[in-house]
């Protein structure tokens, strides 16, 4: 084999095995969890479901949260004002650590018709892992205050995770066990892990298309 086919080969075998390290690397497993939700509200057991969606995004040495409700899962029998209505909830996180992050989000940005479900607003909050690992975060209970009332719901369906991820605690925590299940890289925000990994690959392979077309010409250019 001449010099120039083996520096082309062993351009592309490199360009290659660099992306598909890149994205053999499982980072996290993301779905939307219907989330049966029990609420004592002032005028008596309510119940309602939602899909809940929960992102997490790197930021420095904490991950922010976004926990995102598809439907509301509470009514007033009055019209409530814009601004009546303040949400918040916990997320539990499980796995390499157990605990709860708070998460809280903006009033009802307009006024919420009388037996109608309310849209509850994005809830977000920071976690800083104080441990290695893998780690869920599933839904916890809401908490909804409005006009003086405070409405508590609690999922009552033992709803699974909607999130998975693989965090690394500032320092490098202490690795713990836990499900080591591996998923697609679904995405978990604008600076995703998935999405990150996928752009990154794709730099590797256009690097290594751009080595490979630099060795062939110059091969062309010694031989004339």
């Amino acid at each position: 084999m001449s010099d120039r086919k083996r520096s082309t080969a062993l351009a592309l075998a490199s360009a290659l095995a660099g992306s598909a390290v890149l994205l053999a690397a499982p980072a996290a497993r993301a779905a939307v969890v219907d989330v049966a939700y029990d609420c004592k509200t002032p005028i008596g057991d309510k119940s309602a479901v939602s899909p809940i969606d929960i992102k997490a995004v790197k930021d420095g040495d904490a991950y922010k949260l976004t926990m995102s409700f598809q439907k509301g899962v509470s009514s007033s029998p009055i019209e409530l004002g814009k601004g009546a209505m303040s949400p918040s909830a916990v997320i539990l996180v499980g796995g390499a650590e157990k605990v709860s992050v708070p998460v809280s989000g903006p009033p009802n940005p307009e006024a919420a018709p009388a037996d109608t479900p309310i849209k509850i607003t994005d809830l977000s909050g920071t976690y800083t892992p104080k441990k290695s690992g893998k780690v869920t975060f599933t839904a916890g209970v809401l908490t909804i205050k409005a006009m003086g009332t405070t409405t508590t719901c609690t999922p009552g369906n033992n709803p699974g995770p909607s999130l998975e991820l693989d965090v690394t605690a500032p320092g490098g925590g202490a690795q713990s066990g836990g499900d080591t299940t591996e998923g697609t890289l679904p995405q978990t925000g604008p600076n995703d892990s998935a999405l990150a990994l996928g752009t990154l690959g794709g730099t590797v392979l256009l690097s290594g298309a751009a080595g490979v077309l630099w060795l062939t010409r110059r091969g062309q250019r010694a031989r004339s």
